[in-house]
């Protein structure tokens, strides 16, 4: 089975990788985006939904971007920097 496909462990070694950073990058927005918007939460009087909402949507940008940089150029990483 090897011989027939030599790089299917490449790909899905590939896959798997750009995956993980796609997840850790989503998630990490959404926790800086949830932290700073609760810090700022009290002062103007918002919700902690609207708080959490305001992170969601920071991370669903980070998730777009992630996904544009895989369609623009197939590398490992879900950035958009070139060599990353």
């Amino acid at each position: 089975m090897s011989d027939l496909f030599p790089n299917a462990d490449t790909v899905v070694k590939t896959a798997a990788t750009y995956g993980r950073d796609l997840v850790e990058r989503v998630l990490s927005t959404f926790l800086q985006a949830f932290v700073g918007a609760l810090v700022i939460s009290s002062p103007l009087d918002v919700s902690m939904w609207q708080t959490a909402a305001m992170a969601g949507v920071a991370a669903g940008v980070s998730l777009v971007k992630g996904l544009v940089a895989r369609w623009r150029d197939v590398t490992n990483s879900a950035s958009l920097a070139k060599g990353v």
